[in-house]
């Protein structure tokens, strides 16, 4: 995923994606990469994942009203279907996410 233009595969994806608003800095950020990882392998790869560095992509960030991270948002064809920020538990995550499998 790394080779697109975040933006055109936010817009274009035709998987559902979640994009992982996050900083290198962020400490809750940081505590959140293994629940991610957890709860998507548990869905059985049915959700892709797209990491956005808000420092990297602020215009994007801005784009999609992130003021706080982490920050998680669901898309498909550049349609969101979800959102929420800050810290989840795996089950928590699973249970929000796993309706749009």
């Amino acid at each position: 995923m790394a080779k697109k233009n975040p933006k055109e595969l936010i817009q274009k994806s035709p998987e559902t994606l979640l994009v992982d608003f996050y900083a290198n800095w962020c400490g809750p950020c940081q505590t959140m990469n293994p629940v991610l990882e957890a709860a998507l392998d548990e869905l059985g790869g049915k959700i892709k994942l797209l990491k956005l560095n808000v420092d990297q992509h602020p215009q994007l960030s801005q784009q999609f009203g992130i003021r706080s991270i982490p920050h998680y948002m669901l898309f498909k064809r550049g349609k969101i279907l979800w959102r929420k920020g800050g810290i989840m538990t795996k089950k928590e995550l699973i249970q929000a996410l796993k309706g749009f499998c």
